[in-house]
């Protein structure tokens, strides 16, 4: 296959506890090339839509990485972790039992439109050249500066304490994960992140993905009809 020539975009349905980068490394052994690369990192505990591009493709990962995200998920109130997901241990802050789904949503409008949110201590980003999680858990804290981001929709869609659905809309760069803990502050209660799948980016939807083993063998199928 000539990467000068080739180019394709690949939408997955990436699986639980997979890394982005499990995802694009299974991809790249199966087109036997090296230019292979995803445009948006889901945490392993997420599953969800994955846009994977390779050969020429690859120039475009900007423009998909800019686009609008949409979630769905489960957040469990009044108990909280280093993490703000199931990664790490749950540590019990509050009972939940007197809140509402009015009082739950309200606290959610506040998170809501353009905000300035802290990432997770156990995120990917870099600081001082190293990633923060490298030092998260090594039990040392790092300090993170706010960042802006753009929240169009937080949705309650489901209360059934201690565990809330919801549904998310936001620009690149939004951590999930910080909304759970930040809608737990507000709630005085504690929430961390207890499952996660992005349904969209862009005008690229979760229904038209591929199952990561079906794509596979799809490729080796067609390799093996060039050969």
């Amino acid at each position: 296959m000539e990467q000068q020539t080739y180019g394709e975009v690949f939408l997955i349905d990436k699986p639980y506890r997979w890394t982005s980068f499990d995802v694009v490394k299974k991809l790249r052994n199966a087109l036997k090339i090296k230019k292979v690369g995803h445009a948006g990192t889901l945490d392993p505990l997420a599953t969800g839509l994955l846009i994977v591009c390779a050969g020429k493709q690859t120039k475009n990962i900007d423009s998909y990485q800019a686009q609008e995200k949409e979630y769905t998920g489960t957040m469990v109130l009044g108990k909280t972790t280093a993490s703000f997901d199931l990664e790490r241990e749950i540590e019990h802050v509050a009972d939940p039992s007197h809140l509402g789904p009015e009082s739950i949503q309200a606290a959610a409008d506040t998170l809501t439109g353009d905000i300035l949110q802290v990432p997770p201590m156990h995120s990917a980003i870099r600081k001082d050249g190293k990633r923060v999680y490298e030092s998260a858990r090594k039990g040392k804290t790092v300090e993170l500066d706010p960042r802006p981001v753009r929240v169009s929709l937080f949705e309650i869609t489901g209360v059934e304490l201690p565990q809330i659905n919801f549904r998310i809309i936001c620009s690149k760069g939004t951590y999930i994960r910080s909304l759970a803990r930040d809608l737990g502050e507000k709630l005085g209660v504690g929430a961390y992140l207890s499952r996660l799948t992005r349904t969209r980016i862009g005008s690229y939807r979760l229904e038209d993905a591929w199952e990561l083993q079906d794509l596979i063998s799809k490729i080796k199928a067609e390799r093996n009809e060039d050969i």
